[in-house]
């Protein structure tokens, strides 16, 4: 196999710092300019056509100086808008740095041109002419900082020209007011190139900003997408590590049943149920982890309904009572006459899970089961005095396979997925649970149910009925799994069971043995993966369009993932998932014989 394309991770910080993340900041501070300049540069203009008709109103605008001054204003603005339209439609034609260096070169001129005219429009000996001018120079030029501040040479261009000309022309005349307008000119440039430098810095610092968050995002979604990549290879890792576990164990299954049936000596019979144990011990965790996946696979639909609780917790007491005596604690059920709503199966399966937690890891004492109202809602406690767990490991309790003080992973102790499956039940359910505990003083479990009123009837709860049939001696039942082992244990234990079988690895065998022996099956238990591809259902509909009937079938799979198990229960047909009990087999194979019969 090539190797995950998971390991490389490019840091967002490096790219930041690197060439094209500053290359970016410097395009987008080239864009800023552009598109924040020309209201500067249109009030620039329409201040010096005001000024101008104001000298010539007065008659004093001398014709030399002017005409050079206007024609200096044409070349200026014709620049700036050819500039502008040219960038606005062609960014792209040149670098950032290009269009940067011909905006300052812009820039330049119009410092030029605004600079010139406080020294040649203004007579020398009109002062207020010389401060009205120098007043419209400075002001345009305070008011480039907030247009021209992303560019900071575009905003010098400009800036400095028009100040220090501004000085130099006051400071060749005599007199205290031209000399106090050369020191205010002064006072006037250094606060104006700090209030640039601090505004273009902070810009810059903004676009930056702007973009390391952008930068954070991309990077926040790749560790995401890697995560996600993780997340499905690990449960794909683990679906088809458990179908194939299944298989075998699966297999195993349907021989040491087919074995048990066999007379033997006492010593084999110990050494078959040594065999029977270690097997169960290996489809306990294996279905444990399927109750994981049908829960994630949303096919596990709660069936509320109104029942008495105090029947189910004395069945859950006389259930662990001699593992709770068999560790010297006692086992103490408090009887309720309170009624719930909830699912009938799905609470018990979550009550048996936390009291079978309890005996478990408590040494000595008592473990306490009761009920406790509160308002519409009741408390089903579970006390016990075990070892407790510690503040930080109560969330992880919830967690697959994660087992306080076991981390040598002894069996005996559990597989810890009891309480990762109460989790992912009561929120199914809708019944949330609480943990109270201390190290060294025991816990407290609280499922919070809806109570429900003590007159209101309970409602039959839908159970399922072994009733089986008592032989299944001549009945015709097709087989078909890919899994040689698995065929040949299924054939020896319904071979045992007295059923003629007919076997097959694939749909097109199924049908081509059928077709020889000219014998119509009366069931058909199916894998739902086969080879190449082929669907398990897929195999059942065609059986059962070559019948002209709805045959009884049973779909048997080890899949484990989410998405083929939700499929698997969509067919419509009864689902068994690998490992299968012999017992539960047989029943629902005489249930569905049963019923095809009757109907």
């Amino acid at each position: 196999m090539g190797k995950l394309a998971l390991d490389y991770v490019e840091p967002h910080s490096a790219l930041r710092r690197g060439r094209a993340g500053a290359e970016r900041v410097f395009k987008t501070q080239i864009e800023t300019l552009y598109k924040t300049s020309m209201p500067g540069i249109l009030g620039a203009l329409a201040g010096a056509l005001i000024l101008i008709g104001a000298f010539v109103a007065l008659g004093d605008l001398r014709p030399f100086p002017g005409f050079l001054w206007g024609a200096l204003l044409g070349v200026c603005v014709l620049f700036h808008f050819g500039l502008r339209i040219s960038y606005d439609q062609m960014p792209d034609r040149w670098s950032a740095q290009i269009w940067g260096r011909l905006f300052t070169l812009a820039s330049l001129l119009d410092g030029l041109w605004w600079g010139g005219a406080t020294m040649v429009l203004p007579a020398s000996d009109q002062f207020d002419q010389q401060a009205l001018v120098i007043a419209l120079a400075l002001i345009v030029a305070a008011g480039a900082v907030p247009a021209f501040a992303s560019h900071l040479p575009a905003l010098l261009a400009i800036f400095l020209p028009i100040s220090l000309m501004s000085a130099i022309g006051q400071a060749a005349q005599p007199g205290i007011l031209h000399q106090a307008i050369v020191l205010l000119t002064g006072v006037f440039i250094v606060t104006i190139l700090s209030l640039g430098r601090r505004t273009h810095t902070n810009l810059v610092e903004m676009i930056s900003l702007r973009y390391e968050r952008e930068y954070l995002v991309d990077d926040l979604r790749r560790q995401i997408e890697l995560a996600e990549q993780a997340n499905m290879a690990k449960s794909r890792f683990l679906a088809s590590a458990s179908h194939d576990l299944r298989q075998p164990v699966h297999a195993l299954g349907m021989f040491v049943g087919s074995l048990a049936r066999h007379p033997m000596s006492a010593e084999m019979k110990s050494l078959v149920a040594h065999i029977e144990g270690s097997t169960q011990a290996m489809e306990t965790l294996l279905n444990s982890m399927l109750d994981i996946s049908r829960l994630d696979a949303g096919v596990v639909e709660p069936r509320q309904q109104i029942f008495p609780l105090g029947p189910m917790l004395e069945r859950i007491g006389a259930e662990w009572a001699t593992d709770a005596e068999a560790k010297g604690i006692e086992l103490r059920i408090c009887g309720t006459s309170a009624y719930v709503r909830s699912d009938l199966v799905l609470l018990e399966r979550i009550l048996r899970n936390l009291v079978s937690n309890a005996i478990r890891y408590t040494a000595r004492g008592i473990v306490l089961v009761g009920c406790r109202r509160g308002g519409e809602t009741l408390r089903i406690e579970i006390w016990d005095t075990g070892q407790g767990i510690a503040p930080a490991d109560h969330q992880r309790v919830f967690e697959e396979f994660y087992q306080v003080g076991n981390p040598e992973r002894d069996r005996s102790q559990g597989l810890g997925l009891g309480l990762s499956i109460v989790r992912r039940l009561s929120n199914l359910l809708g019944h949330p649970i609480e943990l109270v505990s201390a190290l060294g003083k025991g816990s407290v479990f609280r499922l919070v149910v809806e109570a429900a009123p003590p007159t209101a009837q309970p409602a039959p709860g839908a159970s399922i009925q072994e009733i089986g049939v008592k032989t299944l001696r001549g009945t015709v039942i097709a087989v078909v799994d890919d899994d040689l082992s698995v065929l040949e244990g299924m054939r020896t234990m319904l071979s045992g069971w007295e059923a003629e079988v007919v076997a097959a690895t694939s749909g097109d065998e199924l049908l081509e043995q059928l077709g020889r022996a000219e014998v119509r099956p009366a069931i058909v238990l199916c894998d739902y993966r086969l080879r190449a591809g082929e669907d398990g259902t897929e195999v059942i509909l065609r059986l059962q369009g070559l019948l002209g009937n709805k045959i009884p079938a049973i779909l048997i799979t080890g899949d484990t993932a989410t998405d083929r198990v939700r499929l698997a229960y969509d067919s419509g047909f009864h689902v068994l998932h690998k490992p299968i009990a012999p017992s539960k087999l047989r029943a629902l194979i005489g249930n569905l014989l049963i019923s095809s019969t009757s109907n």
